[in-house]
């Protein structure tokens, strides 16, 4: 396996770079593209690292491709949110204020909250989804049970007197 220098003076930046790399998966890299150039195959790169030879391949094509700022690995971005950054603050505010009369419940829940999404949002989400984007905008899906909006704490305290059969301390 023979790879070009693409700048000349990469071999010396790559020596240094080897020695002062604490890192061990970032300094075999370097290895592997110094290798390269220096001629020797990719089997016999392989079994000196204990690497597969198709990740030999892959940093060596890599440093030929972009230089020395290739052998460094980016974290992969990732999928989009389903519910674009910009409304997810909206999304919040609709959850933590109390349900709206159309919602038909004294307190909102996951499956409320699938069913919002779904109808005022038009995002798709599953309950686990939901919890998920629950969790990022920390919101937390343990609350004490509410009280009922119709709940007379006068009315319950003259029961508890007047009923025949509960225990009186």
């Amino acid at each position: 396996m023979l790879i070009k220098e693409r700048v000349p003076g990469d071999v010396l930046q790559l020596k240094e770079l080897i020695r002062e790399t604490g890192q061990a998966k970032q300094r075999d890299r370097y290895r592997m593209a110094l290798l390269a150039m220096e001629g020797m195959e990719k089997l016999e790169i392989a079994k000196l690292l204990g690497v597969a030879k198709s990740t030999v391949e892959n940093w060596a094509y890599r440093y030929r491709d972009g230089g020395i700022e290739a052998l460094t690995p980016h974290k992969a971005p990732g999928a989009a949110p389903k519910l674009p950054r910009e409304r997810q603050e909206q999304f919040k505010a609709r959850i933590t204020s109390a349900p709206l009369p159309g919602d038909g419940v004294c307190t909102l829940r996951g499956k409320d909250a699938v069913r919002i999404l779904n109808d005022e949002f038009g995002v798709s989400y599953t309950l686990g989804g939901v919890y998920d984007l629950l969790h990022r905008l920390n919101l937390s899906c343990l609350k004490p049970r509410p009280r009922h909006e119709k709940n007379d704490p006068q009315k319950m305290a003259e029961f508890k007197a007047s009923a025949p059969l509960l225990f009186r301390a």
